[in-house]
Parts: C-alpha cells; sequence; structure tokens
C-alpha cells in the first residue's frame, strides 16, 4: 500500500481502476495531462476482469453502438501499442429455431455488411462443433476478443510506461473542490473523475437515485472445453438476440421472447444470456444470468449454475461438463439509460456504464465523458 502524505498536484485524478476509469486515463494522458489513478483494492478484481473478454461491438445500437466503434478502433490501437492480446476472432450466432434466422435475417437487411448469414454447415465449421437442432446462424465478423483478467493489468502497465500515477490500495474518502483525500494522503488536482460502477451510490447517492442504478448479479462458470474443441469466435445464441439493442430491437425479436417464455421460461425469469467465450489456456468461459437489486442477496443459488450447465451441454451435445472455476460478477445497471454522466460541479466528472458493455464501449464513452465534463 502507498503511503503519501500528500502528491504533487495534477491535471486529473481518476477514482476507480475498472475498464472505465482506466480509459478515462488512457485518453488524458494521451491529450497532454497529468494524471492520478487510485483504486480501493490491492489489484484489478471487480467487473473489467469477471466477463467475457468480448468486445461486442456489431450487436449495439444507438449511442451504444458509437461508442463500440469507438472503442474497437481504441483496442486495436492498444494491441499494437501496449502489445494487449487482442483477436478479431468475430462472434458466431447460434440460431435454433426459424425464428432465431427471422432476426439475423431482419438484422442483416438493416446492417447490410456487418454480418455474414451462415447455414447449419457453416455455423460447425465456424464453431468447430456441430451444434444439434441448429437451423443456421450468423458470423459477426467485426467483433474482438481479449483475456479480460490479463488485459486488464496490461493496460494499467501501459498506462504507467506513460506515466500515469496507478496507486492500488488507495481508499478514497472524499472528493473536495481542490483535490482527493484517501486513507493514506491527499491528492491535490484540477479535476476528478469518478468511475466505480455501482458504488457511485456511495458517494453520489442522489444521482444515483435519479440515475435508477442498481447492482447487477451475474453468474459466470469456465469450463474445460468439451471434446477439446477449439473455438475461435465467441457464441452467441437465441437469448443474445434479446439480450442485445442491435438485435432485440428487431420486429421478429418479440417471436423469439414469445417462444423462449413458452419453451423456457426459466430463460426469461433469470435473465440469462446464454454465451461463450474461449479463454487462451482452452477452458471455456460460460454463461451467465443476471438479477437486478440495489442490494445484493450474498447467497448463490446452485440451481442456477445447473440451469448453465444443462443448457450448455445441450449447446455443445454432450452429457458431462468439466467445471474448474465458478464466480459472481456485479455491475452497475439501469432500465432508464445505458450510461451514466453527472457533473455536480465544475471539474468533477462522474461516469459509469449501467448497462453491462465497459469492455465493448469504455473506451469510446470515457472520451466522450471526459468532453462533456469539460476536462478535456
Amino acid at each position: 500500500m502507498n503511503t503519501p502524505s500528500s502528491s504533487p498536484r495534477v491535471d486529473l485524478v481518476v477514482v476507480g481502476a475498472g475498464i472505465v476509469g482506466l480509459a478515462h486515463a488512457w485518453h488524458a494522458v494521451r491529450a497532454g495531462l497529468s494524471v492520478v489513478v487510485l483504486d480501493r483494492d490491492d489489484r484489478p478484481v471487480g467487473a473489467s476482469v469477471r466477463n467475457f473478454g468480448h468486445i461486442c461491438t456489431t450487436a449495439q445500437a444507438g449511442i451504444a453502438l458509437t461508442y463500440a466503434e469507438a472503442a474497437r478502433a481504441a483496442w486495436l490501437e492498444l494491441a499494437e501499442d501496449a502489445g494487449i492480446g487482442v483477436r478479431e476472432t468475430g462472434t458466431v450466432v447460434i440460431a435454433r429455431t426459424d425464428a432465431e434466422m427471422a432476426v439475423l435475417d431482419e438484422f442483416a437487411a438493416l446492417r447490410a455488411g456487418d454480418l455474414d448469414l451462415l447455414t447449419a454447415a457453416g455455423v460447425g465449421e465456424r464453431t468447430g462443433w456441430a451444434t444439434p437442432g441448429a437451423v443456421g446462424g450468423a458470423f459477426l465478423p467485426g467483433d474482438l476478443r481479449v483475456d479480460a483478467p490479463t488485459a486488464i493489468p496490461a493496460l494499467v502497465a501501459h498506462l504507467i510506461d506513460l506515466g500515469v500515477d496507478v496507486r492500488f490500495g488507495e481508499n478514497v474518502l472524499e472528493i473536495a473542490d481542490d483535490g482527493v483525500r484517501t486513507a493514506a494522503g491527499w491528492f491535490p488536482t484540477a479535476a476528478v473523475a469518478v468511475c466505480i460502477g455501482h458504488d457511485v451510490d456511495r458517494f453520489f447517492p442522489a444521482i444515483a437515485l435519479e440515475a435508477e442504478v442498481r447492482r447487477c448479479r451475474l453468474r459466470m462458470i469456465e469450463i474445460d472445453p468439451p471434446r477439446g474443441v477449439r473455438i475461435d469466435p465467441a457464441i452467441f445464441t437465441g437469448t443474445s438476440l434479446l439480450r442485445y439493442a442491435g438485435f432485440a430491437e428487431t420486429a421478429a425479436a418479440d417471436d423469439v421472447r414469445a417462444e423462449v417464455a413458452a419453451a423456457d421460461p426459466d430463460l426469461l425469469t433469470h435473465v440469462v444470456n446464454l454465451m461463450a467465450t474461449q479463454r487462451p489456456d482452452g477452458r471455456v468461459v460460460i454463461g451467465d444470468t443476471h438479477h437486478y437489486e440495489r442490494t445484493l442477496d450474498p447467497f448463490d443459488d446452485e440451481t442456477l449454475d445447473e440451469l448453465l450447465l444443462d443448457r450448455f451441454r445441450r449447446l455443445f451435445g454432450v452429457d458431462q461438463l468439466r467445471v474448474r472455476r465458478r464466480w459472481r460478477g456485479v455491475y452497475a445497471a439501469s432500465a432508464r439509460s445505458p450510461y451514466l454522466l453527472a457533473s455536480p460541479r465544475p471539474g468533477l466528472g462522474v461516469a459509469s456504464v449501467t448497462s453491462g458493455i465497459g469492455m465493448t464501449t469504455a473506451l469510446g464513452f470515457a472520451l466522450d465523458a471526459l468532453e462533456r465534463h469539460g476536462i478535456l
């Protein structure tokens, strides 16, 4: 833990070293600002390392698509400049009903060039296995992949190389007009960016209440690859068509929702998005469920994990899956807006991604936030 009594004055203090905070620091230091990043934990352990590592550009809509496209370019730049492992593997959407395929057909008509429609055989060629019941699908070539548990530390290291003072183990106690106080010291600054996700209600309860910020709890599981399969793209299924706005806003998505409600209502009850990505060591991350509350229940229900494992056994066409790790993710969520932007006073910006797409959009969102808050 760092123990300074006071730090030199800087242009910007960023509170929070998740992807949103680190994205703020990256844009700020590249613009010539002196930057300190403060985080209460000893290393990155939050939502930014507990995800699929999926940069889901194609399926976004509206402002999220604008941010996602900017973030995609930024990730590719970071791959070159920082050596972060960014893979242009795309995403395969597996359609197992005609209704799901109709969503992909409609999306392809709306967004010509953003995806390639696939036959059932083409899906198998892309994924590495023949999915039972597949009727077709789509390939989204613009999507990227990173390994979140290693990409975030690598981004931290790159920021340090650029001159950012990144300080872990610094619990922020006060955000004042002229600086930030932690349990260990004082950090004078001209501007502060608060990027603490769902914990925004700890410092700014009125802002969180107005934005209707809640905590989203999700369950994720890491398994051995079924039959040793190598899966290059990320994998989406029919539930993903209800999760991401680009798909969910199609007229055909209504039929998919009705179909799932009739055939497998537990998927809607627990807001399940059946998707998967494969990590560099070969293990496959599967998930995920979503439950929303301001204060989360501390108890995990094993039936939720079994629900995920059962549906993935069906997807992979296997009798057993070997579980290696399980975890709970928590991130900020709001039914009101996918992003929270507030400026309680000049020089103070509050920014959270409130839609679960931080890895996909933060590098675009942060630049807009810095500009809107008058920091850049």
